[in-house]
């Protein structure tokens, strides 16, 4: 895949791991969007990368994600790269009932269906271009889940199953479908949830998150784990029962 001269979509990309990769997609000589819930945020995400173009977007309603579609259709017709990255992250106990579900912001509807749906909607364009492709930002926890976040490790391992299968139909096609497997990443995704749960360990750079996924993308490597990601995939995959109990002591 070619680093440079493309038109790329990245979802969450005025923070975290988003706007990592938008800085680093930049660099290479791309025409970079990005979208998110917060306007100050995108504003801020403006102020340091000029020439990126922001749009509002709360991808948990549909009628906004139809709206960012025909936006993007409008007015970049070379849209040739849509990043599935936008996430959110919550501790819930299902002890508690279906309040404790309810009582916040759906993790289902931005982490699994805003993928899906931006998918259908934008394959058709991608397989317009010469080269084009999905890069959709899983987790480790897709493949080991912390018990304490169910919801969010569940949609992760969706993701990785949904990248699969739209690879596979895909295979045949100018779109290359790419999983990148993070490990814990210092962001802002839990909102204190670590600090609350006396996490020393933040996690690493989302910058080191960008720099793998480059070199995944020049490589054609479609699914990468970074970091102590590796790890969690290799166990999940040789003894799961073990690394799962490990992580959830």
């Amino acid at each position: 895949m070619k680093l440079n001269g493309n038109t790329i979509l990245i979802t969450g990309g005025a923070t975290g791991i988003g706007f990592a990769l938008a800085e680093a997609f930049a660099k290479e000589g791309n025409d970079i969007i990005i979208c998110g819930r917060r306007e100050q945020k995108l504003k801020e995400a403006k102020s340091k990368l000029p020439q990126i173009h922001t749009r509002v977007c709360d991808l948990s309603k549909e009628k906004e994600r139809e709206g960012l579609y025909n936006w993007v259709k409008s007015n970049f017709k070379g849209i040739n790269v849509l990043v599935n990255n936008a996430g959110i992250q919550r501790m819930i106990d299902f002890k508690k009932g279906i309040s404790n579900l309810t009582d916040g912001e759906n993790e289902i509807d931005i982490n699994l269906t805003a993928p899906i749906y931006l998918s259908a909607y934008f394959i058709p364009e991608l397989l317009k271009q010469k080269e084009s492709a999905i890069i959709n930002v899983s987790s480790a926890l897709g493949f080991v889940p912390i018990a304490f976040m169910p919801v969010y490790c569940a949609t992760k391992a969706a993701i990785h199953s949904f990248s699969l299968s739209i690879r596979h139909q895909l295979r045949n096609t100018s779109i290359k479908v790419f999983e990148v497997i993070p490990p814990t990443v210092d962001t802002e995704l839990d909102k204190g949830a670590r600090d609350e749960r006396g996490q020393v360990e933040k996690g690493i750079p989302p910058a080191e998150v960008a720099k793998a996924t480059l070199k995944a993308l020049e490589k054609n490597e479609y699914e990468t784990a970074i970091g102590m990601a590796q790890n969690l995939r290799m166990g999940a995959r040789d003894n799961p029962e073990q690394i799962f109990q490990s992580i959830n002591q």
